[in-house]
């Protein structure tokens, strides 16, 4: 990954975000990405693989593993992640075309031009409109997102055995996750830092809205 590029995104969305934006923003890179990356990718690697069901029938561990895991939490957490950051770079793609529309001006019309944007990254007018919406869409993400998560793992928690009856198993089996304590603590830690930045994304809006 190209941690230039990276760092030069961040820095535009902190630069025409809100206060209450650049928490967001912290706690989106710090306690969510960097937490994802670096420890619960690891956790839940072994899924498949220490999933461990009390017998020797062929594809019963498969069919069972299925049942118990959809979708994975990683998987979900990493789309969730890419949907909820995508709309801060809209804003910055919208100030970038009133930046390139001003050159424009300039360029055809001179230095006495007349000024359109003197402060381009000023919320105003479809601006100030792009970025509510960015953050209506980032706080809905995130709520369908815990309600995804609710739906598939009841109450955000997996439990350290599971009976499957399903076929082709032979009858009802015990199957034993990996690490359930450890994988309960870093849902029930996204979960909450989930809801900060819901609750975040909510009150810049409101503030937003207020000031105008």
């Amino acid at each position: 990954m190209n941690w230039g590029v990276f760092e030069g995104l961040l820095s535009g969305v902190n630069k025409y975000s809100t206060a209450f934006g650049r928490v967001w923003l912290s706690l989106v890179f710090i306690f969510r990405l960097l937490v994802y990356l670096v420890a619960a990718e690891r956790v839940w690697s072994d899924d498949h693989k220490d999933f461990d069901c009390n017998t020797l029938q062929p594809g019963c561990t498969n069919v069972c593993f299925d049942h118990f895991f959809p979708i994975s939490h990683i998987r979900l957490w990493a789309l969730q992640l890419i949907l909820v950051t995508c709309p801060s770079l809209l804003v910055i793609m919208h100030v970038a075309y009133r930046e390139a529309k001003e050159q424009r001006l300039r360029e055809t019309q001179g230095e006495n031009y007349r000024c359109i944007y003197p402060n381009p990254g000023k919320k105003q007018g479809g601006l100030w409109w792009t970025y509510l919406l960015s953050l209506i869409f980032k706080a809905s993400v995130d709520v369908i997102f815990l309600y995804i998560f609710y739906r598939f793992y009841r109450n955000y928690t997996l439990p350290r055995l599971v009976k499957c009856e399903l076929p082709p198993c032979p009858n009802v089996v015990d199957c034993f996750i990996s690490r359930p304590t450890e994988k309960n603590i870093f849902t029930l830690f996204m979960v909450v830092t989930t809801c900060v930045c819901v609750v975040l994304n909510l009150i810049e809006a409101t503030y937003l809205i207020g000031k105008r």
